[in-house]
């Protein structure tokens, strides 16, 4: 059939049958012809292929279903669903906290940067200045800082299988970061990306100076990156997946096959329809039809 529709549910709650035949019914009741439940892992993940309704209605009549429980659901096209590169952003997506708020942490400057970070994710500041007033508010931190915050770092759950199964079935990664270096260098390594892309800190004599490099890696730096990239392998970016959670992986996301906002801000969720807001980063690989047995841990 023409599309899929994929239910995943976050750990500690289960997809049923019961559940997965009400969100069947309901996509038959706008018209659809669909197929039989295909289970991607027993009570986490399965799809539904089906014809004759755009994604979007199925997208909103699974949501009705599903109400308030915690499973996501993802709908597109059938045809390419398994993808040959993936480009990630790295804070609040691939790690679970944002580095430049945890170097802010061993200052006394941790809420006030906080506080810009967050408006600057949701869009609502220039992100390139932001990048610059934030950096600047930590000169003068000493260097050994980066090593404090780095290993304070936790990846997000499922993020390491997520790569590794789509490493290990051909896939480019890619982790592009409006952050810095420093972590995606490490983050990158420990987590299997292939390469990886940020910006730098500016240091003297074992210090931040407070300034950073330029350009500043901005959403339309990821764009065109994901555009290159995919030009260089001889793909359209369609056959992409990239995921984030920010303002500035918006137009990355929308010109993906599959984008796919990972615990989105409200402004990235309000922009794209593919969601991770309960599951883990598995959540990627589900959304390829990718089953458990063939995860790479």
């Amino acid at each position: 059939m023409k599309f899929v529709l994929t239910l995943i549910a976050a750990d500690g709650t289960a997809l049923n049958v019961e559940m997965m035949e009400g969100v069947r019914d309901a996509l038959r009741s706008l018209g659809a012809e669909t197929g039989s439940l295909d289970w991607l892992a027993p009570d986490h993940a399965c799809d539904i292929s089906f014809n004759n309704i755009a994604p979007d209605q199925a997208d909103a009549a699974a949501r009705h279903v599903i109400g308030t429980q915690t499973i996501d659901c993802i709908a597109q096209e059938t045809e390419g669903r398994r993808k040959s590169l993936l480009l990630a952003d790295m804070d609040s997506t691939m790690v679970t906290s944002e580095t430049l708020d945890d170097l802010a942490a061993q200052t006394g400057l941790g809420e006030v940067i906080a506080d810009i970070t967050a408006r600057t994710m949701n869009g609502e500041l220039d992100f390139a200045e932001s990048v610059k007033e934030r950096v600047m508010m930590l000169k003068g931190l000493p260097e050994s800082a980066l090593e404090v915050a780095y290993h304070q770092l936790e990846l997000s759950p499922g993020a390491t299988t997520a790569v590794k199964t789509m490493k290990a079935n051909g896939t480019h990664c890619l982790l592009i970061s409006g952050g810095f270096t420093y972590f995606t260098s490490r983050v990158a390594e420990r987590i299997g990306f292939h390469e990886h892309m940020a910006n730098d800190f500016m240091i003297e004599d074992g210090k931040l100076t407070g300034g950073v490099s330029e350009p500043v890696l901005t959403k339309e730096v990821k764009l065109e990156t994901l555009i290159a990239r995919a030009g260089s392998m001889g793909i359209s970016t369609t056959a992409s997946v990239c995921v984030g959670d920010g303002a500035n992986d918006v137009p990355m996301l929308k010109a993906a096959g599959l984008g796919v906002a990972y615990r989105g801000k409200p402004s990235v969720v309000a922009e794209i329809p593919a969601r991770l807001d309960h599951a883990d980063l598995t959540g990627l690989l589900y959304a390829q039809g990718y089953r458990r047995e063939e995860f790479v841990n």
